[in-house]
């Protein structure tokens, strides 16, 4: 909130869509800001020149002048040179970004815009241009070492996504040819084994690779389920048998039970959240144990919990270990349990993209994951 000895900021929001001019109104307004909108570049200077704003809101792509022409436009007028200006686009890239810069911008948001994060770059704005007033040197050194940020963060998107990308194919071709391997009729049991197995940690590798690809869509807030009725019992029975070679290494055995006909999700999210949670319980199960799934609707939710019989998660790590390539340790060797990779992460994400939740709890011994979703009739 504004001080109340000082006069309310003004804000300058540019932007062609009226949804997203909306969005901003609703968002800003409770902060106490005076707001001022423009639909396109000519509105824009000349509501610039009128009220003289103390922080601009500019969207990239706009009907006339771009984004980045206007923003030119308002560094080139006397009362223009040190007002911050926020790009919000859709276009989350370097060159994007690089561009902004070029043309005088102060920070970079993409779409869509999460009202919090909105409302916590306008202050740095303003207070950044209150800190450009009293020391120069050090404001451009903050906003130099937070571009550089901004800049290695977009680059390892980028290599993100062009390795997901890439790996997609060749591993689709390995799966494929596994396959075409075990219907030759002339290999033995032990040959045909291990293809299956061959086939097991392809299944594991695309999985991660997918969960990398919706840990970056989650993050653009992009990851949003499609979903439709879906037959629990027939998901459950594909899910383990996508892991029964993985259990019949180590001897595992998988059961299940289900009381519940049919759930609202997105099936292939909710297919990878169930193997994602069988695959950590499998690393984790000792040799000869169990692992057990099960379906049921508790207070309106539909409840999903899946159990092993291993180390189990110390209770100060149980949410730690959602976080992404978290390490799980304790001094006590016999439960340490690894939460290395992304599948618990990516769990986290689809699950809360559905509107429910997920913990873990204690199974004496082992761990249980629990997942709820939105029970619909």
């Amino acid at each position: 909130m504004a001080e109340a000895s000082q006069p309310r900021p003004t804000i300058l929001v540019v932007d062609d869509n009226e949804q997203n001019r909306a969005l901003a109104k609703a968002t800003l307004e409770a902060e106490d800001y005076d707001l001022v909108f423009a639909t396109n570049g000519a509105e824009a200077l000349a509501a610039f020149e009128a009220r003289e704003p103390d922080c601009v809101l500019l969207d990239v792509r706009m009907p006339g002048m771009t984004g980045f022409e206007v923003c030119a436009k308002i560094r080139s007028l006397p009362q223009g040179a040190d007002t911050p200006v926020v790009f919000l686009t859709a276009l989350r890239d370097v060159d994007t970004f690089d561009a902004a810069l070029r043309s005088g911008g102060d920070d970079f948001l993409t779409k869509p815009v999460r009202p919090t994060e909105l409302i916590l770059r306008v202050q740095a704005a303003l207070r950044l241009r209150r800190l450009n007033a009293s020391n120069r040197e050090y404001y451009e050194l903050a906003r130099r070492q937070r571009d550089d940020l901004m800049r290695l963060q977009l680059q390892k998107e980028r290599l993100m996504a062009f390795v997901v990308h890439d790996l997609k194919n060749p591993v689709s071709v390995i799966d494929l040819h596994a396959q075409v391997l075990l219907r030759h009729k002339e290999l033995s049991e032990r040959q045909r084994t291990s293809v299956a197995n061959i086939r097991d940690e392809v299944r594991s590798l695309m999985r991660l690779i997918t969960n990398l690809l919706d840990i970056s869509k989650s993050e653009e807030g992009k990851l949003a389920p499609a979903r439709a009725s879906v037959d629990l019992a027939a998901l459950i029975a594909e899910c383990l048998d996508a892991v029964g070679v993985a259990a019949k290494a180590k001897n595992i055995a998988l059961e299940a039970t289900n009381r519940v006909a049919r759930v609202a999700a997105d099936p292939d999210l909710l297919r990878r959240i169930l193997e994602n949670l069988l695959d950590n319980a499998l690393r984790h199960a000792p040799e000869d144990s169990l692992v057990r799934v099960s379906g049921s609707v508790q207070d309106r939710e539909v409840e999903l919990r899946v159990a092993d019989e291993g180390s189990g998660v110390p209770l100060e790590m149980r949410e730690r270990i959602f976080d992404p390539f978290v390490q799980v340790e304790s001094n006590d060797r016999s439960v340490s349990r690894s939460g290395r990779g992304l599948g618990l992460a990516f769990c986290r994400l689809a699950v809360e993209a559905h509107g429910g939740r997920i913990w873990v709890e204690d199974a004496s011994p082992g761990a249980v994951f629990c997942v709820r979703l939105p029970y619909a009739d």
